[in-house]
């Protein structure tokens, strides 16, 4: 074999796995840089994990399938590494770490960690072909130089998937699995925009920027981050988060206000302000842009005192209960991650082998395990890739 282990990717899960795989080991992507996703996320600064990760911030159709490879390798030894870098990094909010001053930080720490287990990087290089082997794989590359043939041992693909197209993200990770005999489940853009048509659409071009705290829900999973009005739909933290567990057609649920809170504050505002509309109450809780948004369809009355207990419902449940149905999603173009993926079933959960399949690994965004806003994709990619390294090394 010309290489113990061919690495397809040069993302968080290749780099990391060509970081603890031993012997001659290729890495080989397409882009003109390693880690281009690790440096455009986070604003730049790179969310590369989150404090609290555990299996139950991901979404697979085996919830267990995570489990092992996150409690081998966790977010303390990946924050470990950070720090024994000398990568000065920050709490952003509910257990994000960002680094301080650049996510190319992350990326230097990972391929000097490569460059220090003997592995080689090659970029500008794309997968023309892979055939199975007596005791390996033959892979055909494309690159400036034009074709090259080589054989393997191990083959590891860590492509990713399909979002960011203009980055050059395709499924090819997938047809792959498929080529192989592995399933793929239903995939789909996952932390997305939501987009809306006709008069809502109309409604949320007026309010663009607007954000506001809030509790979103969809088939009975919530977050409370923030939403954001945008001239396409509804973005924001909350609203991405809820977007992996949305379906076309289904509705979503924005809760902006805790009912006993909104009844306390229009209960006293009648008691002392009742001559003040209610319009200008409820800029005291919510934006002041949005409220008219919210309140153009209820009928209420000119003073806060005069709300009957029937318009009062109504407002309660537009507040805390507002119901949405978007027409869709932005898609993959402004997706941050994709759903679904290469079936867990296939895969070994402690080494992320193919089951029917020697030697053939599949790591971070390309399998079935897709995590949560927040640094937990970051975390899959680490934990994945390191288990698959620690098997090739057990293996050579």
């Amino acid at each position: 074999m010309d290489y113990d282990t061919l690495i397809i990717g040069a993302g968080a899960a290749g780099m990391m796995c060509a970081a603890q795989a031993p012997g001659r080991c290729l890495v080989v992507d397409h882009a003109k840089a390693a880690g281009e996703k690790i440096r455009i996320s986070g604003g730049g600064r790179c969310n590369f994990t989150n404090m609290f990760a555990t299996a139950d911030n991901y979404i697979s159709r085996n919830p267990h399938f995570a489990k092992s490879a996150l409690a081998r390798y966790t977010q303390w030894d990946f924050i470990d590494w950070v720090a024994r870098s000398g990568i000065a990094y920050h709490e952003k909010a509910l257990g994000q770490l960002f680094c301080d001053t650049s996510a190319k930080e992350i990326i230097t720490m990972l391929q000097k960690s490569v460059d220090e287990a003997g592995a080689h990087i090659q970029l500008n290089t794309s997968v023309q072909k892979v055939s199975a082997i007596e005791g390996g794989y033959a892979v055909v590359l494309s690159s400036t130089k034009g074709h090259q043939s080589l054989t393997t041992r191990n083959l590891v693909v860590a492509c990713g998937a399909k979002p960011i197209p203009k980055m050059g993200a395709t499924d090819f990770g997938l047809r792959l699995a498929q080529q192989f005999g592995l399933a793929v489940t239903n995939t789909y853009a996952g932390l997305v925009p939501f987009t809306f048509s006709g008069a809502q659409h109309e409604a949320f071009k007026d309010i663009s920027g607007v954000a506001a705290p809030a509790r979103l829900e969809a088939n009975g999973t919530a977050f409370d981050e923030a939403i954001l009005f945008t001239h396409r739909g509804l973005s924001g933290p909350a609203s991405l988060q809820v977007s992996s567990y949305w379906a076309p057609g289904d509705k979503i649920t924005v809760g902006l206000l805790e009912t006993a809170h909104l009844h306390a504050t229009l209960q006293a505002a009648k008691e002392t302000e009742g001559r003040k509309s209610p319009h200008t109450i409820l800029t005291r809780l919510l934006p002041a842009r949005l409220v008219p948004k919210l309140l153009e369809d209820l009928d209420l009355p000119e003073r806060v005192a005069d709300i009957t207990a029937q318009q009062l419902s109504k407002l309660t449940e537009r507040l805390t209960q507002w119901q949405l149905t978007p027409s869709g999603t932005e898609g993959y173009r402004t997706a941050e991650v994709m759903v679904g993926g290469v079936d867990t079933d296939g895969l070994s959960s402690k080494t992320m082998m193919a089951k029917t399949q020697p030697g053939l690994y599949f790591i971070g965004e390309c399998v079935d395990v897709t995590g949560w806003l927040g640094g937990y994709n970051f975390q899959w990619a680490w934990s994945s890739g390191w288990v698959a390294g620690q098997s090739i090394n057990e293996d050579l």
